[in-house]
């Protein structure tokens, strides 16, 4: 899939040693492209190198179900209008067992008819961090009591790596190069 950015792009013989072995890195991962961020990242390879471990970390490795982290990336997406970000993970969301009521609903920007009551609390955190920047006492502990401490701290840690993707993908105008049309309007 061609990835296209307002970015300056970096042929082989342009890249210094370190942008090489972060691409390679990322390559040889769990995701096997570089959809996404990562040819923005690349730019700057410490931060590309970093933000790719800790991203393996929220896509792969929580103590949450996959459709739960699958979620919560589309809640940000939604939030953040993050055009690639909803390309890329649409349908990754629908394969892990989202229903297409509640991705329908995420893209429009409206309340998801949610049938499940996890997927109806990864939502209530995200949008309530998000408008609010905080989560109260109430909420708090209703996400503990659901998912266990470590489990709201990875989705903590789900919704700030995917808001930086999004703030990544929007800033440098990263696009899939797809003819499918773009899920949210453009500003």
């Amino acid at each position: 899939m061609k990835i296209e950015s307002r970015l300056t792009a970096l042929t082989e013989e342009q890249m210094s040693d370190a942008q090489r072995a972060v691409l390679k890195a990322i390559l040889s991962g769990p995701r096997g492209n570089l959809d996404g961020p990562f040819l923005a990242w690349v730019h700057s390879p410490e931060l590309a190198d970093r933000a790719q471990r800790l991203g393996a970390f929220c896509r792969y490795d929580t103590r949450l179900e996959l459709r739960l982290t699958e979620l919560a990336i589309l809640v940000t997406a939604s939030w953040w209008q993050s055009q690639a970000e909803w390309q890329i993970h649409e349908p990754i969301a629908r394969q892990a067992g989202l229903s297409d009521a509640v991705i329908e609903a995420l893209c429009q920007g409206v309340e998801p008819p949610y049938e499940r009551d996890d997927e109806r609390l990864v939502h209530r955190l995200g949008r309530t961090l998000y408008a609010t920047r905080r989560i109260d006492d109430g909420l708090y502990a209703e996400a503990v009591a659901a998912f266990g401490e470590p489990a709201v701290v990875e989705l903590v840690g789900v919704f700030g790596y995917y808001a930086l993707v999004a703030m990544t993908l929007n800033v440098f105008q990263v696009r899939r190069g797809t003819d499918t049309p773009l899920p949210f309007p453009q500003p």
